[in-house]
């Protein structure tokens, strides 16, 4: 339950950024996932849901972008 508050908190968060703020984060993410599986090579994780959270935010990021794209298109 608890994880469902953070997950919603975090999505108007998003839900308030720019468009450039949304670019930043979704470009960071990549870079957290690239960092792991560079990383993953010299040593052993702890972590290992570090891609999986941050395919999530990509996909967060994404959505809401794509949801501002379509309102004006409608308005």
């Amino acid at each position: 339950m608890a994880e469902t508050v953070k997950i919603k908190g975090r999505r108007e968060v998003l839900r308030g950024m720019s468009e450039a703020d949304l670019v930043t984060v979704v470009a960071d993410a990549h870079k957290k996932i690239y960092g792991f599986r560079k990383d993953r090579l010299s040593k052993p994780q702890e972590n290992v849901k570090v891609v999986r959270t941050a395919r999530k935010e990509i996909a967060r990021a994404l959505t809401i972008k794509r949801e501002r794209e379509l309102a004006g298109d409608k308005g």
